[in-house]
């Protein structure tokens, strides 16, 4: 990935504007890495995602949050995974769902509430956190890469 230090720390002031900064990120991403989303409900983090699937040709439409199902696919150029861990509730449960698979297939893989698998996630993951501001605009910045 080229370095995303003209990306970031930006503030959005609109869904439009997540899933623009989302496609322009995605468009930096290549096979293989892994992206973990922090945020509260409601960051973002999907519209993000939306974007980040627009730079592959995925239509935005295309994307929801895969909370109750934990794990959406979508098939652009380059396969992007989409994972919610959201409702897994401990260790058992994380093993059960088979997402550490995800972080070594053959594309991207994007996940939302990856606290819940931190000791899961491979070493080099790039974290993008989405923090609410007071006036309902959104704070989105990358801690590492």
């Amino acid at each position: 990935m080229s370095s995303p230090s003209d990306l970031f720390p930006q503030t959005s002031y609109s869904e439009a504007e997540t899933r623009a900064l989302g496609k322009q990120f995605g468009a930096r991403l290549a096979m293989g890495d892994v992206v973990a989303l922090v945020g509260d409900l409601g960051a973002g983090k999907t519209q993000f995602v939306k974007g980040v699937a627009e730079a592959f040709g995925i239509s935005p439409e295309d994307v929801s949050s895969p909370t109750f199902t934990i794990a959406h696919e979508y098939g652009g150029h380059i396969p992007l995974y989409h994972l919610d861990l959201y409702r897994l509730s401990g260790p058992a449960e994380l093993q059960q769902s088979g997402v550490e698979e995800y972080f070594d297939m053959d594309g991207i893989c994007l996940v939302e509430w990856p606290e819940r698998a931190e000791h899961l996630l491979p070493e080099r993951v790039q974290i993008i956190r989405l923090t609410h501001l007071q006036d309902g605009n959104r704070r989105i910045e990358q801690l590492s890469v």
